[in-house]
Protein backbone atom coordinates (compact mmCIF):
# COMPACT_ATOMS: atom_id res chain seq x y z
CA UNK A 1 0.00 0.00 0.00
CA UNK A 2 1.23 3.29 -0.82
CA UNK A 3 0.99 6.63 1.28
CA UNK A 4 0.25 9.84 -0.40
CA UNK A 5 0.15 13.28 1.34
CA UNK A 6 -3.71 12.84 1.33
CA UNK A 7 -4.04 9.51 2.97
CA UNK A 8 -1.22 10.65 5.45
CA UNK A 9 -3.32 13.95 6.38
CA UNK A 10 -6.41 11.75 6.54
CA UNK A 11 -4.83 9.60 9.10
CA UNK A 12 -2.90 12.26 11.15
CA UNK A 13 -6.83 14.15 11.54
CA UNK A 14 -8.02 10.51 12.44
CA UNK A 15 -5.37 10.44 15.29
CA UNK A 16 -5.73 14.23 16.51
CA UNK A 17 -9.22 13.27 16.77
CA UNK A 18 -8.81 10.15 19.00
CA UNK A 19 -6.55 12.59 20.99
CA UNK A 20 -9.59 14.85 21.87
CA UNK A 21 -12.08 12.37 22.12
CA UNK A 22 -12.26 11.16 26.15
CA UNK A 23 -10.41 8.29 27.05
CA UNK A 24 -13.27 4.96 27.40
CA UNK A 25 -10.77 2.90 29.51
CA UNK A 26 -10.28 4.30 33.22
CA UNK A 27 -6.94 3.02 33.74
CA UNK A 28 -4.18 5.65 33.49
CA UNK A 29 -2.11 5.90 30.16
CA UNK A 30 1.29 7.51 29.01
CA UNK A 31 1.64 8.78 25.60
CA UNK A 32 4.60 8.89 24.27
CA UNK A 33 5.21 10.72 21.02
CA UNK A 34 8.36 10.09 18.97
CA UNK A 35 9.30 12.25 15.76
CA UNK A 36 10.75 9.56 12.75
CA UNK A 37 11.59 10.45 9.45
CA UNK A 38 9.68 8.75 6.59
CA UNK A 39 11.62 7.91 3.61
CA UNK A 40 8.72 7.38 1.68
CA UNK A 41 6.84 10.84 2.56
CA UNK A 42 10.41 12.75 2.80
CA UNK A 43 9.48 14.32 5.58
CA UNK A 44 9.19 13.54 9.69
CA UNK A 45 5.72 11.93 10.78
CA UNK A 46 4.81 11.97 14.37
CA UNK A 47 4.54 8.32 15.65
CA UNK A 48 2.53 8.43 18.73
CA UNK A 49 2.29 5.33 21.30
CA UNK A 50 -0.06 4.62 24.66
CA UNK A 51 1.81 2.81 27.20
CA UNK A 52 -0.12 1.53 30.09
Amino acid sequence: MQVSRRNFMIGAGATAGLRVLPQVSRLPARRVLTLVFDKSLGMMRAVERVVR
